[in-house]
């Protein structure tokens, strides 16, 4: 991440030999039928202009993790109307580069070029650097006389740079099938986020109809059945990627993100998945690779080590973002009567991830020492709910829904791993941690408890700011009634039986923005009118904060 050049051969293919990570059964007959298959789906989801027998940038362009002097950048090509994504289809194509300083491209700074083929899947990255820190930049891609769209992008601040303020736009949790994807949309009107995060579940692997809708299917997910191969989760992706709302916020602001489940399969470990059926599915291994594969060529995200996302990046003197892989490294989740959630031979983190996270946060000099976390890290009591809203709840949560309640997928249960993080910040005096989180598809504002027993009796030693999800369903969803219905009931009942949570929402989509100072870090959390409407309006709901110093957080009135 610290070499700097800035010619062509900055451009990044970020793919493996195309033979490695197919499924070992593949054949050329396969591959021809797969690609008759996945054409027709496909094709129905892209523009008109796929049509077209120029060269043609139909899933918009993108970048991603800024530093003080580079950006990610990325594209994908359609260089013939065959070249569908997950087809092998469609001849090598040179694609060029061209980044400015102004949106006219008058004051060009860094051109380049690189060759698409069909062995990455016809996607494009380039990594830039030699360029200025804090300091907004637009970029355009080329192919064949077709330009694609202008993007605007930013880079990090200096390492040492006095920082007055950052903000960042945070979602997670985007179903395409459930809905439209507004909240980046709005996101992308605001013109003022430094970057965006996306804490995962980015894209949902079921088929049609499979997972929560309201029994509704909004737009129906290409391909129509569950994805396996690599073919499969390019195509998935590539769908997604033919979203105007999303189109437009990779267009607007670079962005930071890591992988949860969904990614690859529902409730991934590092040896399977919940929503993996070994031999009929093929391989966990095949299919782990070929999702990871497809995730990295088609998203700006550098990875740190060979596999995973977790990697950390700095914005100036005040804030560092740790970023975490929660999935590749993890043990099975338990299940009651099967497991101690306790047990120190069990893992969500690794060893490995774990020692990087705590040197980090240790050696950090930063205001701020922001972590990225797939899953909720505060720790979860049911409490008293009614049996009508403990089983919906144990549903979205991934709760038994008999039993002991007590979500195992998520840092709860893996509590070795929270007490010793936790234990490090408090023996370190390491102050200033705030986690930001999603998967659980509700919004929460979280002190993180050393004994959640004895809360607030014991110390708080972080906070966390959770947002709710994009379009995935909801509580209220679940259970089938009108939004705020289960918040009105259940968040009383959460909040006693849990005294570190200040407030949950169960029950709206949205996203939210989050505005760092020296003094404070706030998160302001906005609501959709609508999952389902393409137009759906968004305004505020909440805001919290926590004040520098205090690892707890507390209300305030105002978004900024």
């Amino acid at each position: 991440m610290t070499s700097r050049h800035r010619s062509s051969e900055n451009a990044v293919p970020a793919t493996a030999d195309a033979d490695s990570l197919a499924p070992r059964r593949r054949t050329v007959v396969k591959a021809a039928a797969a690609t008759a298959a996945l054409a027709g789906p496909l094709a129905a989801a892209l523009p008109a202009r796929a049509a077209q027998q120029a060269p043609a940038f139909l899933h918009g362009v993108a970048s991603g993790d800024p530093l003080p002097d580079g950006i990610l950048l990325w594209t994908r090509v359609t260089p013939v109307p065959e070249a569908v994504p997950g087809s092998g289809l469609g001849p090598d194509t040179e694609v060029s580069w061209t980044v400015a300083r102004d949106r006219a491209f008058t004051d060009v700074v860094a051109k380049g070029s690189t060759l698409a083929t069909a062995a990455s899947d016809h996607t494009v990255k380039a990594d830039i650097r030699g360029l200025r820190p804090a300091t907004d930049y637009w970029f355009r891609f080329s192919a064949g006389g077709t330009e694609s769209p202008v993007a605007r992008t930013r880079t990090a601040p200096a390492a040492d740079a006095a920082v007055s303020g950052l903000r960042f736009g945070v979602v997670s949790c985007s179903n395409w099938e459930a809905g439209h994807f507004s909240a980046y949309r709005h996101l992308a009107a605001r013109g003022d986020l430094d970057a965006w995060l996306h804490l995962g579940d980015y894209i949902y692997e079921y088929g049609t109809g499979e997972y929560g809708t309201r029994d509704t299917v909004v737009r129906p997910h290409a391909p129509a059945h569950e994805i396996v191969t690599l073919a499969d989760y390019r195509v998935r992706h590539a769908t997604y990627k033919t979203d105007p709302d999303l189109q437009a916020l990779h267009a607007k602001a670079p962005v930071v993100a890591i992988w949860d489940d969904h990614e690859i399969a529902n409730d991934t470990w590092s040896g399977g998945a919940e929503n993996h059926t070994e031999g009929a599915e093929g391989t966990w291994a095949a299919r782990q690779a070929a999702a990871k594969r497809a995730y990295f060529e088609w998203m700006p995200v550098r990875p740190a080590l060979a596999g995973t996302t977790y990697r950390r990046l700095r914005f100036g003197k005040l804030a560092d973002l740790s970023l975490l892989d929660l999935r590749s490294f993890r043990s099975q989740q338990v299940t009651t009567g099967d497991g101690d959630v306790d047990d120190p031979d069990r893992t969500l983190t690794g060893r490995a991830q774990l020692d990087w996270l705590k040197s980090g946060l240790t050696a950090s000099d930063t205001t701020w020492r922001l972590v990225g976390t797939s899953v909720m890290i505060s720790p979860f009591s049911v409490g008293s709910l009614p049996a009508s809203l403990l089983k919906p709840l144990a549903k979205l949560l991934g709760l038994p829904q008999e039993g002991l309640a007590l979500n195992t997928d998520q840092w709860d249960g893996y509590t070795d791993d929270r007490r010793e993080l936790l234990a490090h910040l408090r023996a370190n005096a390491i102050r200033n941690t705030v986690f930001l989180t999603g998967d659980i598809h509700m919004a929460w504002a979280n002190d993180v408890p050393v004994n959640a027993g004895t809360y607030p009796l014991s110390a708080s030693a972080a906070t966390e700011f959770v947002v709710t999800s994009v379009t995935s369903d909801n509580l209220d969803d679940i259970v089938k009634v009108p939004e705020g219905t289960v918040t009105a009931l259940a968040s009383p009942l959460i909040r006693a039986a849990n005294r570190h949570v200040h407030w949950v929402d169960t029950d709206r989509h949205g996203y939210g923005v989050l505005d760092i100072t020296a003094e404070r870090a706030q998160m302001d959390y906005y609501v959709l009118s609508s999952r389902t409407e393409a137009d759906a309006t968004a305004k505020w709901a909440r805001s919290y904060r926590t004040r520098s110093g205090t690892q707890k957080a507390e209300r305030t009135y105002d978004p900024v």
